[in-house]
């Protein structure tokens, strides 16, 4: 309970001190997220907590957890705050308390600016930012129908960046949205995966009232570093998996020519378990 309202303390400071207000929300939803960080041996699966909050013109998604710990070290208070829970979490070996980023560090906004997607990234330890246009995804509607959360959902399918897709839209909420950068239905979408259940979202709950409005963040105050989505997700690979030299890294040698920041750690070599939510880079 004082986690859940520490973050909501955090919530109105971050958002008054660094901010642009896109539009009033008019309904967010709440989705376990479960991702799997072996797909090999399927014995890792990761679990998050993702709010997709919408609002007249735009719309927000995000991990709960990222959102908790970038609130806490991007503000001095709450920097002492979590080197204190972490501290703890290594004294007692419980990391349930500890600030962690969640399955991802992107921050998507959609329909920002207009006709395009753009998502924040902050884990070069600089924030990045690109955009994209809007994806157009091309559903098959199936005969198929399921209730979620006492909404009837209809379900279809489609190919979308690398992965099988299959949705679930409530025919009942006419939002064409849904998690991720899913969206396209005529319906709000309550669960989406993949065909290897590698990444999947379900909704868990719908809020209608004494919501926050749709924000575009900035933690730290600093201008965004600008990039294009394939040069990241290339980028993202090649540091996460160690190969070759850090510097060759493209997103990494941009970052470090400009200045914003001068050493990143070489990581040693591995083969990736997991392959990544989009493919075609």
């Amino acid at each position: 309970m004082k986690t859940t309202v520490f973050l909501l303390l955090f919530s109105a400071q971050v958002v008054a001190q660094h901010h642009t207000r896109l539009n009033p929300a008019i309904i967010e939803v709440h989705y376990h997220h479960t991702m799997q960080r072996d797909t090999v041996r399927r014995l890792a699966t990761e679990t998050d907590s993702m709010i997709l909050r919408i609002g007249a013109s735009a719309s927000q998604f995000f991990s709960h957890h990222t959102f908790y710990y970038d609130s806490l070290w991007n503000d001095p208070d709450g920097r002492a705050t979590a080197e204190a829970l972490t501290l703890e979490a290594f004294r007692t070996r419980d990391h349930s308390k500890e600030p962690r980023v969640g399955t991802t560090y992107d921050y998507l906004y959609k329909n920002y600016p207009a006709g395009r997607i753009t998502t924040t990234n902050e884990q070069f330890h600089v924030a990045c930012r690109y955009d994209e246009a809007t994806p157009s995804i091309s559903w098959g509607m199936a005969d198929s129908v399921r209730m979620i959360l006492g909404h009837p959902c209809r379900m279809a399918t489609a190919d979308f960046r690398g992965r099988h897709w299959t949705a679930w839209f409530a025919t009942d909420i006419p939002v064409s949205d849904g998690p991720w950068k899913l969206g396209g239905l005529p319906g709000l979408i309550l669960e989406a995966y993949d065909r290897g259940d590698d990444y999947r979202y379900t909704a868990v709950q719908i809020v209608e009232s004494g919501l926050d409005p749709v924000t575009f963040y900035c933690f730290d105050g600093k201008p965004f570093f600008d990039t294009d989505r394939r040069t990241f997700l290339r980028s993202q690979r090649a540091f996460l998996s160690g190969q070759g030299n850090v510097y060759d890294i493209e997103l990494i040698r941009a970052i470090v020519q400009s200045g914003r920041r001068k050493t990143y750690m070489q990581r040693e070599a591995h083969r990736l378990l997991f392959d990544p939510l989009e493919r075609d880079y």
